[in-house]
């Protein structure tokens, strides 16, 4: 059905996608190409929020080169979306361009578009084909996917441990366990989340920032402490420059008088309160994720917190993907990755599938999902 020629543009949109990794969220990373005697004359990809999504993008670049579409075939990594949200329909770019064929790698998982916006393009008279590279295709789009599919964000936990599955000195300390490339690949993975989530015990204990500053991006993710009892500090790091991303503080409940004071002091510096709780008093960490789909369109959420924290998310099966970077000494004592209740019996285990493996310099990275 495909040639070798349709594999190596439609591998050339997927290329065109990861340009828009640290850019087009909440949207997802789209790319295109557009073909005509199996040359390439117009590539694009989804920019930032309100700007033009992949397939307008390439259009755009063939007509600026004094080319027309009409005939070519377009290689799209999603299917072209068929609504109006912040922007206009791309089908309807796509129909007006009059291509002789559009091949997707995968349908849309948004069921405002559901396949609508092929069966568009087939209305018009447009051959569509869907289907290739498609696990590439989903790959790119985890989160994206996972909000649209099950009402929750793609959550991907970042640990960087001992070989004995150590991530601090007894005292707590931490800073540095792994390498600088480890630490640049961790700011990869910042780079393209929607927000990063951590702990008030991280907050209190590192004082970190939680930006991303080892790789280049238009765009900085929100940051989010899960703190049941707002205990963070008014001068923490993480709290500054709220002018180039927002900060979500998460508590437990505001009733009392004195979280009440506490979140006030917060809002006068520019940082958002939201209160969620569990029946044990703590913050209800499954319906705060599921909040931060729906009512905050976040796609994929970065975590780097601490042992009682990845123990919490892990009970509660909220982490889809684990980011384990291993550096090549033992600690001894020290805390350890996860405060995880000893099992009664293996079959209590949660069994986690190796995606990838990869060094960085002298350090392991091992990605696993469920």
């Amino acid at each position: 059905m495909y040639t070798a020629v349709d594999h190596q543009l439609m591998t050339e949109a997927l290329a065109e996608a990861q340009k828009a990794f640290y850019l087009s969220n909440p949207n997802p990373r789209v790319g295109c190409v557009i073909a005509k005697d199996e040359k390439v004359i117009g590539r694009g990809y989804t920019q930032r929020v309100g700007g033009p999504h992949a397939e307008v993008q390439a259009l755009a670049d063939v007509r600026a080169k004094g080319l027309d579409p009409a005939g070519s075939t377009i290689y799209v990594t999603l299917e072209p979306c068929n609504h109006t949200g912040r922007t206009p329909p791309c089908v309807d770019a796509l129909i007006e361009a009059k291509p002789a064929m559009v091949i997707a790698a995968m349908s849309d998982p948004n069921p405002l578009v559901g396949g609508q916006g092929l069966e568009r393009l087939k209305s018009a008279g447009i051959e569509v084909r869907c289907g290739l590279l498609g696990t590439e295709a989903i790959a790119l789009n985890l989160g994206f996917i996972s909000r649209m599919t099950r009402g929750l964000p793609w959550v991907r936990m970042k640990i960087a441990a001992s070989l004995d599955g150590k991530t601090a000195l007894p005292n707590g300390q931490s800073q540095w366990i792994t390498g600088p490339l480890a630490r640049t690949d961790g700011h990869h993975w910042r780079a393209q989340a929607c927000a990063i989530l951590t702990g008030v015990g991280t907050v209190k204990e590192d004082d970190p920032t939680l930006n991303v500053r080892d790789v280049q991006t238009e765009r900085q993710p929100w940051r989010i402490i899960v703190d049941s009892k707002l205990e963070t500090p008014l001068n923490a790091k993480i709290l500054g420059r709220l002018d180039q991303s927002g900060v979500i503080l998460v508590c437990a409940s505001l009733d009392s008088a004195d979280t009440k004071e506490k979140a006030a002091a917060f809002e006068a510096l520019g940082v958002e309160v939201i209160a969620t709780a569990n029946a044990h008093g703590k913050v209800d960490l499954p319906k705060l994720f599921a909040y931060l789909a729906k009512e905050r369109h976040m796609n994929e959420i970065h975590v780097e917190a601490g042992f009682k924290l990845n123990g919490s998310l892990l009970r509660e099966g909220c982490v889809d993907e684990l980011l384990l970077y291993y550096a090549p000494f033992f600690i001894g004592d020290g805390i350890g990755m996860a405060n995880i209740s000893p099992l009664g019996a293996l079959d209590q285990r949660q069994d986690w599938q190796i995606i990838d493996q990869t060094l960085f310099g002298s350090d392991l990275r091992l990605r696993l999902s469920k």
